[in-house]
């Protein structure tokens, strides 16, 4: 059979439809993580930063991979990477089990996961999907793939919470760790037909591409902002459920809330992705900063109870990761799809950076000062920020001379 013929099955409905599923696991398990703080810590007597490091850790391992991981799938294909990543997710979510130190549980869910979830999200799928689909509906492709992200959040974390309420959280991470290994066969739907000579022969070279990338100030800009994105949603993400449970609430509630960012996640990531096709997506995104920074304080100067977290909840996730489809958009936008996994993964790195910084410094400012209130305040204030630095990207289309042939 021809080879050729062989991936002919690989269409763009199919790889929008794999990664998405493969999105919403790992996004959906990795969403989860906040609901094991307070059970695990219990039982093992440790404080909230113990865990929040490990979090922070992962976090930061996987912005600090993205960018090489990237490259990689970038120039050899997504599908090796992405089986990797998978291999290498589960295990993290075994050993994590198994945690009996701070080490053990740094390095598990820190290390392991970590990398895992370079080569299993965002920037390796969305460098497939833009390729893979037209300029004038790649807009909306990423969109649709990251609402995929936000269904996992919105429908496996209730599964979550039963599987820990039932069986504890030890087997609940190994029952966890069994899902994640379904992400294994979508991988296949993710490899791309690799360039023939005469197309690598035109192709910019990956030291081009880094140099001219880190020489576009309206990168720099789309890169500060994106590291406020980390810090915020990984600190709810992380310490909500704890947070609620602080106010006299149930787990439950702090579970619901969770799921609901999740749900109102995808219709806000869905329509940025059709916006984004319409309108200029740096304001969208400058509009989706500052709305976040209103909604927050909005919340904290309201009574809390139920009502008021799940209102707060819905209209957080409706601007939850709405960023991330306009983001890479405009990376798309700029410098074209080629290196798409690889800049997405430098301009993901800052945002593992405020990931880190969001998680850790959630879990040392309360084991200090026993509230989350200094944290919530740095939270509005970078998302004003966030908002008035996207305003001046230039993101038009780069033009590049081109290259001499070679005969």
């Amino acid at each position: 059979m021809n080879p050729a013929r062989a991936r002919d099955w690989r269409t763009p409905t199919v790889v929008l439809v794999c990664g998405g599923i493969l999105l919403t696991i790992g996004m959906g398990v990795r969403h989860g993580f906040g609901l094991f703080l307070q059970p695990m810590t219990a039982d093992l007597g440790w404080g909230r930063e113990t865990f929040a490091f490990a979090l922070a850790l992962q976090n930061l391992v996987w912005g600090a991979s993205q960018p090489v991981t990237g490259m990689i799938a970038d120039r050899y294909g997504a599908g090796r990477v992405l089986l990797a990543g998978v291999l290498l997710y589960v295990a993290g979510l075994v050993l994590m089990a198994y945690s009996s130190s701070p080490l053990d549980l740094a390095l598990s869910a820190g290390v392991l996961i970590g990398i895992g979830l370079s080569g299993t999200t965002f920037s390796v799928v969305f460098g497939v999907v833009g390729r893979a689909v037209p300029p004038g509906k790649r807009s909306m492709a990423l969109g649709i793939t990251a609402a995929a992200g936000s269904f996992g959040q919105f429908s496996l974390l209730p599964m979550e919470q039963a599987l820990i309420t039932q069986l504890g959280w030890f087997q609940a991470l190994l029952a966890i760790a069994a899902i994640a290994l379904l992400m294994a066969p979508l991988s296949a739907g993710l490899v791309e037909r690799r360039a023939g000579p005469a197309a690598s022969a035109a192709r910019q070279s990956t030291t081009d591409a880094i140099r001219e990338a880190l020489g576009h100030r309206g990168l720099i800009l789309l890169t500060l902002g994106f590291f406020v994105c980390g810090f915020q949603v990984t600190f709810i993400g992380v310490h909500f459920p704890a947070f609620v449970l602080d106010r006299g609430l149930t787990a439950e509630t702090g579970m619901v809330a969770l799921a609901l960012i999740g749900f109102f996640n995808i219709l806000g990531t869905y329509l940025a992705g059709w916006l984004g096709g319409r309108l200029s997506k740096k304001y969208l995104l400058s509009s989706l900063y500052f709305g976040r920074s209103i909604v927050i304080l909005v919340f904290l100067f309201a009574p809390i109870s139920p009502a008021s977290v799940y209102l707060f909840a819905a209209a957080m996730g409706f601007l939850w990761l709405a960023t991330v489809p306009l983001t890479n958009g405009i990376i798309a936008q700029i410098f074209g799809v080629q290196y798409l996994s690889m800049l997405g993964g430098f301009v993901f790195l800052s945002h593992q950076i405020g990931s880190f910084l969001g998680v850790w410094l959630g879990g040392f400012l309360y084991d200090r000062t026993g509230s989350y209130d200094l944290v919530w305040t740095i939270s509005i204030g970078l998302g004003v920020v966030a908002a008035i630095l996207n305003l001046p990207i230039d993101d038009r289309e780069l033009r590049r001379a081109p290259r001499p042939q070679t005969v």
